[in-house]
Formats: structure tokens, C-alpha cells, sequence
């Protein structure tokens, strides 16, 4: 199954979720999403969506310079981000959960 559009319905709460454990910058944020089985995420995806959530006001962000090469800017999860991803959490709950039902249907 091509996960691409998957992602792309759920890639917000995914990053909120990276962000609820510790802020971090953008590859540091694509790295997470990997580890946790997220391999097909793209790179431009998730800079794009950390820029759009910062946008809408549920990310806070900050620059850590660095010895090593450029500045990093950092990205920090906000009370309004939580609340979002409190509402994101419980509609993929029920949304999961009503997909498991309808995919596992006659399948015992």
C-alpha cells in the first residue's frame, strides 16, 4: 500500500506528537518520524507542515547556534498545540477504530 496519502491525512498529529515528547529541529523532527515507522515521510513534507503549524499559531520556535555549521531553529509544541493535538488524538481514535472494524469485517 502506498502510504503517501496516508501521510499526508495524518502528518500534523504526527509531528504535534514528535514535538508533545521534546522540541526539536527540522531533520531532528523528520528523524523521530522515521524512527517511530513513519519511513516514507518526505523531507519537504514535514519542513512544510512545521512552517504551517507555526503559522496557525500552535508552534513556538527559537534558534540554537551551532559549532558545526548553521544555526538550528528549533520547534516547540504550545498550549494551543496541545489542545490540537489533544482533538487530533481523540478523532483518530475514533476514526481508527471505525476503519479496523470495516477492514477486519469477515476477516477471521
Amino acid at each position: 500500500m502506498d502510504t503517501t496519502q496516508l501521510l499526508r491525512g495524518v502528518l500534523d498529529a504526527a509531528v504535534l506528537a514528535v514535538l508533545d515528547d521534546a522540541d526539536g529541529y527540522g531533520y531532528d523532527v523528520v528523524r523521530r518520524l522515521r524512527a517511530a515507522g513513519l519511513e516514507d515521510v518526505g523531507d519537504a513534507s514535514v519542513y512544510g507542515t512545521l512552517r504551517r503549524l507555526y503559522s496557525a499559531g500552535v508552534l513556538s520556535s527559537y534558534v540554537v547556534p551551532s559549532d558545526e555549521g548553521p544555526h538550528r531553529k528549533y520547534y516547540g509544541i504550545n498550549p494551543q498545540g496541545r489542545a490540537m493535538l489533544t482533538t487530533q488524538r481523540t478523532e483518530w481514535k475514533e476514526f481508527s477504530g471505525a476503519m479496523t472494524a470495516l477492514l477486519m469485517k469477515g476477516a477471521a
